[in-house]
């Protein structure tokens, strides 16, 4: 398990020249998917700006390690527009308020969203059910 606000500001190197292509400024999630799609970072050349999850060899507490190609791969069109989670507000699909996102946890191999982290107490990355300029969508817990 890793932790967007640990993953922020870590290095992004490739694997094969050991290259610093800039740091992680943000991840975006793919509600479609429950993951991660991308990483922004930050400090890179513009054509880097954006690594896409299957570019991503390994999430460490250290760097995040990419593919060197990453460079001559275009980010996806099917690439889901950039909303940051952490500090968004949180609501259930029935409008009720769950606090705001202080983290969210994802399998560093797989991309997946794992846990989002509310000031209001932890929600299961399976309910997740959107994420806008507004808030982040969850599902509702069954009673």
């Amino acid at each position: 398990m890793m932790l967007f606000t640990r993953t922020r500001g870590l290095p992004v190197i490739t694997a094969e020249e050991a290259v610093t292509l800039g740091t992680v400024d943000d991840l975006t999630i793919d509600v479609r998917t429950r993951s991660v799609a991308c990483l922004r970072l930050a400090g890179a050349p513009k054509n880097r700006a954006v690594v896409g999850w299957s570019a991503v060899e390994a999430v460490g507490h250290d760097a995040v390690i990419v593919h060197a190609r990453v460079a001559d791969e275009p980010v996806p069109d099917d690439t889901p527009e950039h909303r940051g989670a952490v500090g968004s507000r949180v609501l259930t699909e029935h409008g009720v308020e769950h606090g705001t996102v202080r983290d969210v946890a994802f399998d560093p191999v797989s991309g997946k969203v794992l846990t989002l982290y509310t000031a209001l107490g932890d929600i299961a990355g399976e309910r997740l059910i959107g994420l806008g300029s507004y808030a982040v969508v969850v599902r509702a817990e069954r009673a």
